[in-house]
């Protein structure tokens, strides 16, 4: 499903969903990725899907939600993978115009060394950049990336982004305990900040089922060392961890709206529970999604989460 939600975000509100990319083609393999281990690691852009159907399907969703009576803040690039691996997604910007709807990007970052993947980011309305490191061995263990990336090449193409963007532009660090959890390590990292000048810059721990089993966040006293740190070079600090919420939208079929959200977003039993109140359907839905395959279970922290399987899996 290219077009998914709205879902509740903790930092755009009510956003409607673009999945630009298939799963799970990404340039990192994330430890903590919420939606899986990287199946198809790549750094070459390339289309995925045709632009104007793109356009389309975002259109009818959002036909379909407004029709129900929803509100939408935004429209978001947030895919089974890393979004500026689209070589159209400048014109799927550009087309997605006709909404009326802020859009914003959430990337890795892992791109923005290339000329053309800036210009089309600057033509965002808000971007988020992942900065989760500055130290090359603790970015390689964290967010394992692809073989040809060279991280000094990355900061230095967020930099020069940062200078040509006109749009709200925030940073998102994930903090993975005995990883990047240390004063050492945020002082590196906020120093790169405070030089990037981002609108304000999240922390983030893992608070969903994370790709590697050994990914932990860290304990509360780290937690505040390191908000400590960032807030001493960077302007506005800001934690990233509560719950965003059951709110997700039952505009449409709930069968096909539990696939869509959960291929980029794993929802707990009770946002699962709700949203199919609303569109009164059963839980009988969720079994027979387990059952076939497209749906597994997971537990993590104390709370049952559901996510798709990859559609090849």
């Amino acid at each position: 499903m290219i077009a998914y939600g709205p879902v509740p975000s903790r930092r755009l509100g009510r956003s409607v969903g673009v999945n630009n990319i298939p799963p799970k083609t990404c340039t990192y393999a994330c430890a903590y990725c919420q939606v899986g281990d990287t199946l198809d690691m790549q750094i070459e852009r390339r289309e995925f899907y045709r632009p104007e159907d793109i356009a389309h399907e975002v259109g009818n969703r959002l036909e379909e939600v407004r029709g129900v009576g929803d509100t939408i803040d935004f429209l978001s690039f947030v895919p089974d993978g890393e979004p500026t691996l689209d070589v159209n997604l400048g014109l799927e910007i550009e087309l997605l115009r006709t909404s009326g709807l802020p859009i914003a990007v959430i990337t890795n970052s892992s791109l923005l060394g290339l000329p053309d993947v800036r210009r089309e980011l600057a033509t965002a309305d808000w971007v988020s950049l992942k900065v989760d490191s500055v130290n090359e061995d603790v970015w390689r263990r964290l967010n394992r990336p692809h073989r040809k990336l060279d991280l000094s090449e990355i900061l230095d193409g967020m930099m020069t982004f940062r200078n040509m963007f006109s749009g709200t532009l925030v940073t998102e660090t994930m903090i993975v305990a005995g990883v990047n959890d240390t004063v050492q390590h945020a002082v590196e990292t906020a120093a790169f900040l405070s030089r990037l000048k981002p609108d304000k810059a999240y922390l983030a721990v893992p608070t969903r089922p994370p790709a590697l089993k050994w990914v932990l966040p860290p304990d509360s006293d780290a937690m505040v060392r390191y908000h400590d740190a960032f807030a001493k070079q960077v302007s506005v600090v800001e934690f990233l961890m509560g719950y965003e919420g059951d709110d997700f939208s039952a505009a449409g079929n709930p069968r096909e709206n539990l696939l869509g959200i959960t291929a980029v977003h794993p929802m707990r039993r009770q946002a699962v529970a709700e949203l199919l109140d609303r569109a009164g359907a059963s839980w009988s839905v969720v079994e027979e999604l387990m059952s076939d395959g497209s749906l597994r279970e997971v537990e993590y922290a104390g709370h049952r989460y559901y996510l798709r399987r990859p559609r090849w899996n």
